[in-house]
């Protein structure tokens, strides 16, 4: 057990920073290096965060670094290369979600984990927000469910705050690969694996362009329907929701941030929950794990399954 935690991060974009930011003003995390493929970029945030060290090629972080733990906050398609070669240094990892950009590199992160025995977590921050507890907890006062509702409504995509170009290619951005793998995760934790029945994914013309819409149903285990409803390029403001109905009564998550919930034949209000930072939330339990104590983290078997689930949802394997 060490006082203090070094972790090098892998990409710098908008995650990355969050991450710096919260291990910044954490008492057991040190952000020792940063890697990034723009070397004026991972210059400046080195410089701006007070970073030792910087580098363009993550094997040279991995080589030149202490570390004890390393974050992946890249592209999905470099999940797989890059957690590869972090597993095969032997260093614990944290990696951005998705977990990778196909089942079958999913599969091959999680056995690499396995096989080099370290801590392996994602990111899912929705896990860590304060409305988690509350909505498990409260999930058993609403009788049977009857359906659960997925909506990921966006007037522009990529949203305004992160025009990256990969988000907008078909290759692996859109919001069925950013937005909804916290729902898919969500739904997982609450209430089991979903598995996917139907979905039609809406695209433009230009082939190398994300979705633009999907419209999708899976069941759970006993049968339970699970809708999505997706749009992007709308003329609404961005609306995010996850609504379970029970015979008792319903909850809903609205914008990431707000529990609402009512009972039978009434409306729906706003649930006070204490506010928390859910990355410092996160970094709490990656420091328990590393203190060789019970913590609780979404392993890379869960990002397993929410990735199967995510490939079938495009239709893929």
């Amino acid at each position: 057990m060490k006082e203090r935690y070094s972790v090098g991060i892998i990409g710098s974009g908008v995650m990355g920073e969050r991450l710096m930011h919260a291990m910044n003003t954490h008492e057991r995390f040190t952000v020792a290096a940063v890697c990034d493929a723009a070397s004026q970029r991972a210059r400046e945030v080195a410089d701006r965060f007070g970073i030792a060290a910087w580098h363009t090629d993550h094997r040279l972080l991995l080589r030149e670094a202490e570390l004890d733990l390393v974050y992946i906050a890249v592209p999905p398609k470099f999940h797989h290369p890059i957690g590869l070669d972090v597993l095969a240094a032997g260093k614990h990892l944290l990696c951005e979600k998705p977990l990778a950009n196909s089942v079958q590199e999913g599969k091959e992160m999680l056995r690499a984990a396995t096989e080099a025995g370290v801590i392996h977590a994602m990111n899912f921050p929705l896990f860590y927000r304060p409305i988690f507890p509350e909505l498990k907890r409260r999930l058993a006062e609403i009788g049977s469910v009857r359906r659960v509702d997925i909506v990921t409504h966006f007037h522009q995509w990529p949203r305004p705050w992160q025009q990256t170009a990969w988000l907008s290619g078909r290759e692996q951005g859109g919001f069925v690969r950013e937005v909804l793998p916290h729902f898919l995760h969500l739904t997982y934790a609450l209430l089991g694996r979903c598995e996917v029945v139907r979905s039609d994914v809406d695209y433009p013309e230009n082939q190398e362009l994300c979705e633009t819409g999907i419209s999708a149903l899976l069941r759970l285990p006993d049968g339970t329907p699970v809708t999505i409803n997706g749009l992007a390029g709308i003329a609404h403001e961005e609306h995010l929701a996850y609504t379970v109905y029970g015979t008792k009564g319903t909850l809903s998550v609205k914008n990431w941030s707000t529990l609402l919930a009512g009972g039978m034949g009434q409306p729906l209000e706003e649930v006070q929950v204490p506010d928390q930072d859910r990355m410092h939330l996160l970094l709490d339990e990656l420091a328990n794990a590393l203190d060789g104590k019970e913590a609780r983290l979404i392993g890379f078997d869960t990002g397993l399954v929410v990735q199967e689930a995510l490939e079938a949802l495009h239709g893929k394997e």
